[in-house]
């Protein structure tokens, strides 16, 4: 009981029933954890069937496991010697790479946080690490190009929902030129193999 200056008691009820999230067991923060996961990327594999939304209340899980897949797909299609170097090539390329393109959209006036765009930019590394893996099983040249096309804009086209209406109208174009750029870029590593 706390006793306020106007004389007025307020009453503050405490349960030893009720958890925080320090207080749960490790599995179910893990599988809470696991489920955010999954609808953030159903945002992104289906935009036009999810809610964006989702994707507003950020983690660096989802984009961590992501990353990881991609650097580990295009490390084990690189020669003996190389992969090491592939790995820690692709990693740090896609965090700096979404570390760049975030201070860009926040330099033109962006009104998302630093690291929900981190986020975003992660999670639409998604349908790249679809087309890496792919492109592991499928040999001709063409047809990797093909799908690596077609996940290119499929990256874009997911996280182009998230960015459209954070900044003015006329710098729009100036946030969303760099997102396809750097995705570009990581569809380029994989056509190539790196």
């Amino acid at each position: 009981m706390a006793t306020t200056g106007s004389g007025t008691e307020i009453y503050v009820e405490t349960s030893h029933e009720t958890l925080s999230t320090l207080d749960e067991p490790v599995t179910q923060t893990l599988l809470r954890d696991v489920r955010a996961i999954w609808r953030k990327l159903v945002v992104v594999v289906c935009p036009p069937l999810s809610n964006d939304r989702e994707l507003r209340d950020w983690d660096l899980w989802g984009p961590l496991i992501l990353c990881l897949i991609l650097a580990i797909t295009l490390a084990t299609s690189a020669p003996e010697n190389m992969t090491g170097v592939i790995f820690s090539a692709v990693f740090v390329l896609v965090w700096i790479g979404s570390a760049v393109v975030t201070l860009n959209a926040k330099f033109l006036g962006s009104t998302i946080s630093f690291f929900q765009t981190v986020c975003v930019m992660g999670y639409c590394i998604a349908p790249i690490c679809v087309g890496a893996l792919i492109d592991i099983i499928i040999p001709p040249f063409w047809l990797k190009l093909l799908i690596s096309v077609f996940v290119w804009v499929w990256a874009c086209w997911a996280s182009l929902r998230f960015f459209r209406g954070t900044t003015k109208p006329e710098k729009e174009m100036l946030v969303l030129y760099p997102v396809a750029l750097f995705y570009f870029f990581i569809t380029w590593m994989v056509v190539m193999g790196v």
